[in-house]
Formats: structure tokens, sequence, C-alpha cells
């Protein structure tokens, strides 16, 4: 199954026993990390290959799908050896032997650039120009399909098929790249800039970009800098 996904650049491909230690890749992972073969990989785990922060996150991740738990469409942002930001989205699913999970298979799919040749494009570009207008705030699903002169149910599937993301996974990415911005460019407070990226409270900030980003928010502001 390995090379099968060996063929596809913009897709990350593993396997991991029911320690969370790799046992398959592909070998885009396998260039991504720096490696040269796939041996270089196999019976390690996260940790052992990724920077702490970003390993640890993605050990909590695993444990969660040792533990029996589907991970769907998890909007991420990975970083490279470069530092080079990658926005993905992830899939994992545990491997079971009957009841017995012994292990998990999963992928991380880039996002790719939307598909401005579909007839809906123009419109829904629309309601993203308002979620970059108005990100700071409450914003409405129903606000951003009347934007785009479509229901909701039309939204949501059509957001799917330009973007390959859901409206409130564009407004998440919207959000976070500025509250990164914010927090590489600026010295404002961790609370200050996620009210102002449209954050109930700072707890709510730090919570979500830990899960996009892989780490809180106070560490990714050192480590960047």
């Amino acid at each position: 199954m390995q090379c099968l996904f060996d063929v596809l650049p913009d897709v990350v491909f593993f396997i991991k026993d029911h320690e969370g230690r790799y046992t398959h890749v592909n070998l885009t992972l396998v260039r991504r990390l720096g490696a040269r073969t796939r041996d270089d990989l196999v019976g390690k785990t996260p940790l052992q290959l990724f920077p702490s922060r970003l390993g640890g996150s993605y050990i909590a991740q695993d444990q969660r799908t040792l533990a029996g738990e589907i991970i769907e469409n998890q909007l991420e942002l990975h970083l490279y050896a470069n530092r080079a930001p990658g926005w993905c989205l992830t899939f994992k699913r545990p491997v079971r032997d009957g009841r017995r999970v012994t292990g998990l298979v999963g992928i991380s799919r880039d996002l790719g650039a939307p598909d401005r040749r579909h007839s809906s494009f123009g419109r829904l570009q629309r309601a993203v120009d308002y979620m970059q207008a108005h990100y700071s705030a409450p914003l409405r699903v129903q606000t951003l399909a009347d934007n785009a002169e479509v229901s909701v149910a039309q939204l949501e599937r059509l957001f799917k098929r330009v973007f390959q993301l859901t409206p409130q996974q564009m407004l998440s990415k919207l959000r976070i790249e500025e509250a990164m911005h914010l927090l590489l460019h600026t010295d404002t407070s961790i609370a200050e800039i996620g009210q102002a990226c449209g954050f109930s409270d700072q707890s709510a900030f730090a919570r979500q970009f830990k899960s996009i980003v892989g780490m809180p928010p106070r560490e990714y502001r050192a480590l960047m800098r």
C-alpha cells in the first residue's frame, strides 16, 4: 500500500503500531523529514523525528486514535525542516484485530489551490472576502451564504468542492494565519491577539491554535523568533 502512495507528492501516508511507532511510510514523508530511506523512519515515533513540540502533539493525536477515535478532515499546519508552513487535512483511523486496536493508519493531504475555474468560484470568493473583513467578529454561516447568494447547504457543499474546506475551516485558517503573523511581527499580548482574531477568550484561542499548529501560541512565538 505504501508504494501506491509513493506516487502522490502531496500526500503523506503512514501506518503505526500500538506504541505509535512507524511501520510503513511513503516516500513523501521520507523526503519531508530529510531522511534517505524508509528504514530511517520505521520503528521510530514522531517524537524522535519531529521537533519536540510538534512530535508531542502528534503523539497525543495518535493516542486518541489508538483509543478508538476516528480523526477526519482535521485542518493542521505542519512545520517542516526549513520551517516553511504547510496546510494539510489529516485523517487517522485505528487498525483492529477483532476488537483489539493494534495500530493506526493515516494520511495527511496538502491543501491545494482553490478551483478558480469552477462556476461558483466568484460568488464563493465574496463569502471569503467577507470572512477576511470580519474574522475578528462572530460570524454566522447564514451570513456567509447570503453573501454568496446560496443556501447554507449549498455553501457547505461548494466550499468543499472549490476550497477543499468547510466554511468554518476556512474561517479558522484565516484567523490562525493572522494570529501567526501578529505573534511573529508584534509584541502584542497573547490575550489581545486572540481577541483581535475572533476568539472568545485566551484559553479558546490557545486550544485551537495548538490543535491546528501543533503548539501553544507562546511556544510558537518563541520558536519562530
